[in-house]
């Protein structure tokens, strides 16, 4: 399922005017009338804001609002990168939170690359028809060396036919030479960053932590 609009709990930012669409081809349409958008180039030394005719096709923002609300200048968090304009509108699909890294100690993976490695890897589990349900991540930094944690639900088909513990080796390994050069590095020529693991949970695990969590909210 595609969701139909992007938004925040304070404001309206844009539409998506392709319900057809694959989830992996999501865009949405800036709604100019909303609120006033600025975007921040995503370059390290970029200060300079752009206003929606300004934006270029296939390079990446981070969005800023200022809102009929009360928000002025707002930094979203969000990395946008634009695909096209509908009349002068920019259309643009998500590409990742700001700041959502794994780091041990020069690597930095973030969402965006993460989320890519894991799809490549999870081509290592169709001939046992399993699907990567949900996942989440850490750094583990109590021992030395540190390393990632990825935890996969997974959901397999025939019961009978699940990954095999060589299975999740060799996902493992895909996941290290899958991601950056920096972790490459430190992973092998100085091992300053231990061996990637993946636990697999049990089913419905993500669910019942949501639940969890809600319960503790103070009503």
């Amino acid at each position: 399922m595609a969701c139909t609009m992007y938004a925040l709990s304070k404001c309206y930012f844009g539409l998506n005017l392709n319900l057809m669409c694959k989830p992996s081809e999501v865009e949405y349409t800036i709604m100019p009338n909303m609120e006033y958008f600025e975007f921040l180039p995503f370059e390290p030394s970029a200060t300079d804001l752009f206003d929606l005719s300004d934006v270029e096709i296939d390079k990446e923002y981070e969005l800023i609002v200022t809102s009929y609300a009360g928000l002025c200048r707002y930094r979203v968090g969000d990395f946008l990168r634009v695909t096209g304009f509908n009349d002068a509108a920019p259309q643009f699909c998500f590409v990742r939170r700001k700041n959502v890294l794994l780091k041990i100690k020069s690597d930095k993976t973030n969402e965006a690359e993460l989320q890519n490695t894991i799809e490549n890897t999870s081509l290592l589990l169709k001939e046992f028809n399993t699907n990567i349900v949900k996942y989440t991540n850490y750094v583990d930094t109590k021992q030395i060396s540190g390393h990632y944690v990825i935890y996969w639900e997974l959901l397999a088909k025939n019961s009978g036919n699940t990954p095999t513990d060589g299975v999740l080796n060799q996902c493992c390994l895909q996941m290290e030479e899958s991601l950056n050069s920096v972790y490459r590095q430190s992973r092998v020529a100085d091992n300053s960053i231990g061996a990637l693991k993946i636990r697999v949970v049990q089913n419905d695990t993500f669910e019942e932590l949501k639940d969890y969590t809600i319960s503790r909210v103070p009503r």
